[in-house]
């Protein structure tokens, strides 16, 4: 139960005998208000992340170019990992935010529950394999003679499986009651840790690589304790977790696991659209255009940060919405975060254009890397397009994560993905003989189709819901 002096409950709702907290009584509130206050603490975390990453790659690199490569060996299996986290969590928070929608404060404490006891599972299956198969696994990914570095990295991190998924299922739990602030915080905590760490175990403890991943591992089970602190000592947070009257429900876990599943699937298809434009890169431009590639997708990527944090705030508000069957504020959440979205891609763009040559610059720095600024500049500019339709397609696809149909949305992506960006990627630099800008242009024009595609299904798919619902209470009338 819920303590009811705490700072973080509101009073009672009128007509219901259940505390509400403050994140509650705003996701379940005006829809807009609710993305906007609920995105804000989400994008914060998600830079103080990205910074934590740059500055964790610059300690290791002060070991050498081994280390750095020993370390890039095993971060794939480490973002699959985390990927696996993330999709469960997804999971975890469109069951608990379509509960507590439909005022089903049991069911959110259930599949709270049920998402916890998962993660445990999950992470006593696969923590032993990984960790005893640490070294093969390198040798696999083609680590070669640093396999054994790589290896001393890989078991450390693999160690700690337990405190990664229980951490992203945590952030989902909170975010699914609109805690998004706490969950800043705690992901803030994790990230500033792991950085004061991180010179201490590499350098001062003379740990190496191995310190590199301690200070991940340790910096996560401290943000795991903090956490466990507010689920099961203060017990200040809507949705109360407790093991002792714990009932297996099937359509609990079928519930997350519809969801969860898909969205971690969507990581494989991130990665295997990444493995096919390299490859047709190197056809036609050889190497220097993956280099590219890969250095101005970073930019991308923490381009796209802010899109991204307002789709995880979408699948809160948009849960709660359909839940209480109000199909008219899952419109408006539809709407409104595309509409935000394309205003903050349309910020991002101008930022990109204007200081493309500067942040290129950053990254060819060395004598050796010179040569590639001009092609990097070229890359960015073009991917300005392509922020401007990121919005339509990602926030379609947190619709449809909000209301449970997991498969339509990792449908949505493999169209995206492998069909339009991949195919019209390949059309242009192979067949149509474009070279490197034909991948570029391919990207864009992927993205625009898969945009288009994604909106329109959730657009259909939502007025059937209103028109249906009007229909119902027309014959109940």
């Amino acid at each position: 139960m819920q303590k009811n002096g705490s700072k973080n409950l509101s009073e009672k709702t009128e007509g219901s005998d259940i505390l509400r907290t403050k994140g509650v009584d705003i996701m379940t509130g005006d829809p807009k208000t609710a993305i906007r206050k609920l995105s804000l603490p989400m994008f914060i975390a998600m830079v103080l992340f990205s910074v934590y990453n740059l500055v964790d790659a610059i300690w290791v690199a002060g070991l050498g170019n081994d280390a750095l490569a020993a370390v890039g060996f095993i971060t794939p299996l480490f973002m699959i990992l985390i990927g696996f986290g993330n999709g469960l969590g997804a999971g975890a928070t469109s069951a608990i935010a379509r509960k507590i929608g439909a005022k089903d404060k049991a069911g959110a404490d259930s599949s709270a529950v049920h998402s916890l006891i998962l993660c445990l599972i999950v992470s006593v299956l696969i923590t032993g394999p990984l960790v005893l198969l640490a070294e093969p696994l390198a040798l696999l990914l083609g680590a070669g003679d640093i396999a054994p570095m790589a290896a001393e990295y890989g078991v450390y991190i693999f160690a700690g499986t337990i405190f990664v998924l229980f951490t992203n299922i945590s952030y989902a739990v909170l975010r699914a009651e609109g805690d998004m602030k706490r969950a800043m915080y705690a992901m803030m905590l994790s990230s500033v840790l792991n950085m004061i760490l991180d010179p201490i175990f590499i350098y001062t403890l003379g740990m190496g690589v191995a310190g590199a991943a301690i200070a991940t591992v340790v910096s996560v089970a401290a943000v795991s304790l903090v956490i466990a602190y507010w689920f099961f000592i203060k017990k200040d947070t809507y949705v109360s977790i407790s093991f002792k009257d714990f009932r297996f429900e099937k359509n609990i876990l079928k519930d997350i696991l519809g969801v969860g599943i898909p969205a971690s699937a969507e990581f494989f298809l991130m990665a295997i659209l990444s493995m096919i434009l390299n490859i047709i890169l190197v056809i036609v431009s050889g190497t220097d255009a993956v280099a590219v590639y890969t250095t101005g997708w970073r930019v991308v990527m923490f381009g796209i940060m802010s899109n991204v944090a307002i789709a995880t705030s979408s699948v809160t508000v948009g849960g709660a919405a359909f839940g209480s069957r109000n199909y008219e504020n899952l419109k408006v959440v539809h709407r409104y975060s595309v509409f935000l979205g394309i205003v903050m891609a349309a910020v991002t763009s101008i930022i990109v254009y204007v200081f493309a040559p500067f942040i290129a610059a950053v990254f060819t720095y060395s004598e050796a890397a010179a040569h590639l600024a001009p092609s990097i500049v070229a890359f960015l500019k073009v991917m300005c397009l392509f922020f401007l339709f990121v919005p339509p397609g990602i926030m379609s696809v947190s619709v449809f994560q909000a209301v449970g149909k997991g498969s339509v949305s990792f449908v949505l992506n493999l169209l995206r993905n492998l069909v339009f960006i991949a195919l019209i990627s390949y059309i242009l630099a192979i067949v149509l003989g474009f070279g490197e800008e034909g991948v570029w242009w391919g990207i864009v024009l992927g993205d625009i189709l898969g945009g288009i595609v994604g909106y329109a299904f959730a657009d259909v798919y939502i007025r059937a819901l209103i028109r249906n619902k009007k229909r119902a209470d027309e014959i109940s009338v």
